[in-house]
């Protein structure tokens, strides 16, 4: 009795399993993409990093007080980084996808895939370097102090943007594409 259910529970694991991996695989529709992108309020993120309103904090709060605005800061953080590394898995996708259906026929297209191959490269870079901003503000929460490790990746998810919006208008130059909000 025991092993059937273990048998049933493994297959039905494996089904759950094989049923992921083809709709990850499937490729998705450009408005299905667009719709999963969450836009980032990038003057809020630029307050968070702000090495100056750290400073200020530091100087106006008690170090109690300090500390627990530095950690809910870093968790403000955190988010954003979060945000943004989940918006360039979608562009990761969404570059793929471009790939996929452009050809080097014309001119267009050739800039098409020219766009795409920045954006997927780009992506990939802020996805792995949110992944180390992360590991860094969590350290930093343990010891709140000043920290810059956000930075990078709104610099580089700005650009991230930049090359996103240019694929978008390639593609289709009557829609704007937005992962930035304001």
């Amino acid at each position: 009795m025991i092993l059937v259910i273990l048998i049933v529970g493994a297959v039905a694991t494996l089904g759950a399993a094989v049923g992921l991996v083809s709709r990850a695989l499937r490729p998705a529709s450009k408005a299905a993409l667009e719709a999963q992108l969450e836009p980032i309020d990038v003057a809020a993120f630029r307050n968070l990093i702000d090495p100056a309103e750290d400073e200020y904090l530091r100087r106006h709060l008690s170090a109690a007080q300090f500390r627990m605005t530095q950690r809910a800061r870093l968790r403000a953080r955190a988010a954003y980084v979060q945000v943004a590394s989940r918006n360039a898995a979608v562009l990761i996708r969404m570059g793929q996808v471009a790939l996929a259906t452009s050809n080097a026929s014309t001119a267009n297209d050739v800039r098409i895939r020219e766009a795409a191959l920045r954006l997927v490269n780009e992506a990939l870079l802020l996805r792995r370097n949110a992944l180390f901003a992360l590991l860094r503000i969590y350290a930093d929460m343990a010891w709140p102090n000043r920290s810059a490790a956000a930075a990078a990746i709104l610099d580089r998810y700005e650009r991230l943007s930049d090359s996103a919006m240019l694929l978008g208008r390639l593609r289709n130059p009557g829609v704007a594409l937005r992962v930035t909000a304001g």
